[in-house]
C-alpha cells in the first residue's frame, strides 16, 4: 500500500486534530441500519458467503472515504490509497481467531475476492491468534478492523479499544432483521475523531449502500 503526509500546516481540521488527540476515548462512533433486501435477495440465488460478501462491501465503501484511509503515525497523518481488511472467524471451540486479508482492493475481482477470503480463513483456523501480527507497522497500520455478531440485532454497540488509543476504524455489522417489508442490517463504524467526523461517517454509510447496489452478486 502506498501512502503520504498530510501536511499539517494546511490540514483544515488542525485544531480537531489536536483537541481529539488529546482525550483518553477520542473515539467517534454510531450503528445504522442498512438495506440490504435487494442485494441479499441476489446473494442467495447464487449461494454466495454473506459474511466475506459483506467484508468486501465494507472495506471497498471504507476506501472510498479518505478520512477513513488516515491513521495517526508518531503524531503525524498519513493517508493510504487502499486499506485492507483484518477481520474475525470463529472456531469449532466456540471462540474466535484473526484473520487478515491482504490482498489489492480495490483492484480485486469479488469473486477471486471470495476465493482468497476462504483460503485465509482456513489458513487462520489452522494457526489460529488473536493478538497483532508480526507485520511491519505500516501493514498494521492499514487495516480495517471487521467483526460480526450473527447472533444478534442491536441498536448500539460497545468496542473494546487500545490505550493508548489507536486510530484504526472498526466496522461491524449484527444479525439482519425484517422491518416494515425491508431486510436491514444493523453496521456499526468506530473511528478515531481526531481524523474522522460525522460527515466522513455518513459518507462511509452512502457508499456502502451504492457497493451493495453495485457489487456483481
Amino acid at each position: 500500500m502506498d501512502y503520504k503526509y498530510i501536511d499539517m500546516d494546511t490540514y483544515k481540521r488542525k485544531d480537531h486534530f489536536a483537541y481529539f488527540s488529546s482525550l483518553a476515548y477520542p473515539y467517534v462512533g454510531l450503528t445504522s441500519n442498512v438495506d440490504i433486501t435487494d442485494w441479499l435477495g441476489r446473494l442467495k440465488s447464487r449461494g454466495l458467503p454473506f459474511f466475506l460478501s459483506a467484508c468486501y462491501c465494507a472495506v471497498r465503501a471504507a476506501n472510498r472515504v479518505p478520512a477513513f484511509r488516515q491513521r495517526i503515525l508518531e503524531g503525524r497523518i498519513i493517508e493510504f490509497d487502499r486499506c485492507i481488511a483484518s477481520y474475525t472467524v470463529a472456531l469449532e471451540d466456540g471462540t474466535f481467531c484473526f484473520c487478515t486479508l491482504e490482498e489489492d482492493l480495490p483492484y480485486l475481482d469479488y469473486l477471486e475476492y471470495l476465493a482468497e477470503g476462504a483460503r485465509a480463513q482456513e489458513a487462520a483456523v489452522k494457526n489460529p491468534r488473536i493478538e497483532e501480527s508480526a507485520d511491519d507497522v505500516l501493514t498494521n497500520l492499514s487495516k480495517y478492523y471487521i467483526s460480526s455478531l450473527p447472533w444478534v440485532s442491536y441498536t448500539a454497540l460497545v468496542q473494546p479499544v487500545p490505550m493508548p488509543a489507536d486510530s484504526t476504524p472498526r466496522i461491524t455489522w449484527g444479525k439482519y432483521f425484517t422491518q416494515e417489508g425491508k431486510i436491514l442490517l444493523p453496521v456499526s463504524v468506530l473511528c478515531h475523531h481526531a481524523l474522522v467526523d460525522g460527515a466522513h461517517i455518513a459518507a462511509f454509510y452512502q457508499a456502502l449502500d451504492k457497493e451493495l447496489a453495485e457489487v456483481p452478486v
